[in-house]
């Protein structure tokens, strides 16, 4: 708790590399995040609520039960490990992330990778400590790779074409709506309807037009 409050943000990513647990309490039963939250410490806030250990996505590049192949090859977890633990959500910085490394921007690494995030949304909703948080981010990012392969696919400019449809603004007033409507899609496909943080989300944004 005290590097969170001190607000040393690599400090606080040392600690969770280090094997730092983020849901332990305090004698006021309070966790880190919600200790520097509480201090206003909101740098150390987002990396606590974006760490995800390295260990947990290598699961995935073994075998597990009646399977012959690995879920994720082994080449594709350091890339995938450091677009998950991004703490800039912007689409048009994940498909940055995306386009610069060869090895993921493929169509099937890209399709091995969003079925990984798709089954570790599923993991941090069922687990006893529910994340909903970083479940969300796993569908958003899942979300985004998906409309990759698309592009992928079906355009002749690829990922650049992807690209300038997030930053194409509307002759009007430069909104970006292709952008704003990726996202609103992402979040009404979060498939755990009953999610607090989904229902925040919509209240917030259904009054909003584009």
């Amino acid at each position: 708790i005290f590097p969170a409050n001190s607000g040393n943000k690599e400090i606080t990513w040392m600690m969770l590399e280090a094997g730092a647990e983020t849901d332990v309490v305090n004698s006021v039963g309070r966790t880190a995040a919600q200790m520097a939250a509480f201090v206003g410490q909101h740098d150390c806030v987002t990396v606590i609520n974006n760490f995800f250990p390295r260990e947990r996505l290598d699961y995935y590049t073994k075998p597990q039960g009646l399977d012959k192949e690995p879920k994720l090859p082994v080449k594709l977890a350091g890339p995938l490990h450091k677009i998950i633990t991004t703490t800039n959500m912007h689409p048009v910085k994940i498909v940055l992330l995306v386009k610069e490394n060869p090895l993921l921007a493929e169509v099937e690494a890209l399709q091995k990778c969003y079925r990984v995030l798709d089954l570790i949304c599923e993991k941090c909703m069922k687990q006893k400590d529910m994340n909903e948080v970083l479940a969300m981010k796993m569908h958003y990012i899942s979300c985004i790779f998906q409309k990759c392969i698309t592009f992928l696919k079906e355009r002749e400019d690829k990922l650049d074409g992807f690209i300038k449809s997030l930053l194409k603004g509307r002759d009007k007033d430069g909104f970006p709506v292709y952008q704003e409507k990726l996202i609103r899609e992402s979040i009404r496909k979060f498939p755990y309807c009953e999610a607090t943080l989904l229902q925040q989300l919509v209240r917030s944004i259904a009054p909003v037009e584009i």
